[in-house]
């Protein structure tokens, strides 16, 4: 599942444009385009369409994985690495995707995200087995870093800054409504037409919303943009993230391949953090977690976003293996929790505005842990109204409470000029922890390749999982009472009052020029 697009954050740049014509101003520069009339419309129609693909691409995936695997004739980790292909190279490629919109162009390179991304979801609508899918899933994941960080830019250097808050809260909005409907939308089709019809949806979604951007977007860059991309960052985060993945979903086998990619995985992380901390332009600079509040708050996400990942994962799961619901009626069971946070979600902002953050971070994790224990009722034979409902219910209020306060601390963490690189590395973050999360519970939870073909297995690793679960949100919540102090006065934007994210925080629009990087020692 996943979080509300957003802006690409002003990470690695690259070096000023080639002499030709102008590039396009960037937000601020002109007027921009009146939101009531009929382009600011077509503005507002593109980027909810691209937005949407990526966004009820993540929420309607897991209702479709049993299926998938009786397809398929899979075992658990073929539909492990069909949640994480996705997950990988979207976390390790969209802080990259950001600077390149920067550089580049905008609608360029959002464009080319939706088309990348429509390929890959025809690609997994026709796969034959197991592996080109896994494979096609990697090829979403990149399409989704490039259309992902464009969609909320295209709004900002487009639409004029009078209208941008409305139109920022018309495209949150349409977004939480589309992450609430997902997941019913999404077991409908796995009932109906097929589960492949849950990737080949996005084809004409894509065909629609291309022509519409490349005909009544206008182009827009950032000037600032400077300085040389950091591909060796990039691919260094990235493959250190496909080891350890690899690492956790094949442990049972712990052959050498397994061991070698577990000691690989940590070494390529520690040469990563060696070429951050001595890069002129690094993608993750080393010196923003000097912020005692910044580092606290990411160390809480990493918690509660891995807890999320976990539990939408295998909750599905356990629904339809355990007690018997179908594909729809498993995605409609998720509807209260993203109705609540559709309808909560701009009050707990506020309200994390006037109180400040330190209570809404550790009252939010523990009513989600909560609820996760709830789903333990959930069983053989479970009522929806006596079992699953009330979980749900508590999960949602939980998250609701908890994701606006957590965008707002982190953005106030940093000087505002570096909003869209705090927002951008804290969302990156949350889907990491969620691709770590998908790889190990089941291995921590004990549960076999073929345990979701079982439902007594699967109920009793169920169980254990969520201990997991609820054992990270009370680490989170810990962690936010001891170390989170300091208000954040303001800095809850229109993107962040309109979430149903369970994949990740939004993402936030840079409001200025980074700092100077330091030089290069």
């Amino acid at each position: 599942m996943s979080a509300i697009p957003g802006e690409p954050v002003p990470g690695p740049g690259a070096s000023p444009p080639p002499p030709g014509p102008a590039p396009a101003p960037g937000p601020g520069a002109e007027p921009g385009v009146v939101l009531r009339s009929a382009r600011g419309r077509w503005v507002l129609l593109a980027t909810v369409l691209g937005s949407a693909m990526a966004l009820l691409d993540s929420t309607v995936v897991n209702v479709a994985l049993p299926r998938i695997g009786r397809d398929l004739g899979a075992d658990l980790a073929v539909l492990q690495w069909t949640v994480n292909a996705y997950l990988l190279t979207l976390a390790g490629l969209i802080l990259v995707g950001g600077a390149l919109g920067d550089r580049f162009g905008r609608r360029r390179i959002f464009v080319l995200g939706v088309v990348w991304f429509a390929v890959g979801s025809l690609l997994c609508g026709i796969a034959p087995n197991a592996g080109v899918l896994i494979g096609a899933r990697a090829l979403q994941g990149v399409g989704g870093a490039l259309l992902t960080p464009g969609s909320l830019a295209l709004i900002q250097g487009s639409i004029r800054a009078d209208d941008r808050a409305r139109a920022v809260g018309l495209w949150s909005g349409f977004g939480g409504v589309g992450a609430a409907v997902g997941p019913f939308l999404g077991g409908w089709l796995v009932d109906g037409p097929g589960w492949r019809w849950v990737f080949l949806l996005n084809v004409p979604v894509a065909a629609l919303c291309v022509p519409v951007a490349l005909r009544h977007v206008p182009e827009s860059r950032d000037p600032q943009a400077g300085g040389r991309f950091d591909v060796a960052g990039a691919v260094l985060g990235a493959a250190a993230l496909a080891l350890l993945t690899y690492a956790l979903i094949e442990a049972r086998s712990a052959g050498a391949a397994v061991i070698g990619a577990a000691v690989g995985g940590v070494l390529l992380s520690a040469a990563f953090v060696y070429v951050e901390r001595r890069r002129a332009h690094p993608m993750v600079p080393p010196d923003v977690f000097a912020s005692r509040q910044f580092t606290a708050v990411n160390l809480v996400t990493l918690c509660v976003y891995a807890a999320f990942g976990g539990f939408f994962f295998l909750v599905v799961l356990q629904l339809q293996v355990v007690s018997g619901y179908s594909a729809l009626a498993a995605g409609a069971a998720l509807l209260p929790t993203t109705a609540l946070m559709l309808l909560l979600s701009a009050r707990a902002g506020a309200l994390g505005e006037r109180i400040g953050p330190r209570i809404p971070l550790t009252a939010g994790p523990l009513l989600c842990a909560a609820g996760m224990l709830l789903t333990l009722r959930v069983g053989p034979g479970a009522s929806y109204v006596r079992d699953v409902l009330p979980a749900m219910a508590v999960l949602g209020l939980g998250m609701a409470a908890l994701v606006a306060p957590l965008t707002a601390t982190v953005l106030a963490s940093l000087d505002p000029g570096r909003a869209g690189l705090a927002s951008g590395i804290n969302n990156a973050a949350a889907r990491a922890a969620g691709l770590l999360a998908v790889a190990a519970l089941p291995l921590l939870a004990g549960m076999g390749p073929d345990a979701y073909l079982s439902a007594g297995a699967f109920d009793a690793a169920y169980g254990r999982a969520m201990l997991w679960c609820a054992g990270l949100l009370v680490a989170g919540a810990a962690l936010a009472w001891a170390t989170v102090r300091s208000p954040s006065p303001g800095a809850c934007h229109p993107e962040c009052r309109t979430s149903c994210a369970v994949g990740s925080p939004p993402l936030e629009h840079p409001q200025g020029a980074d700092p100077p990087p330091r030089p290069a020692p």
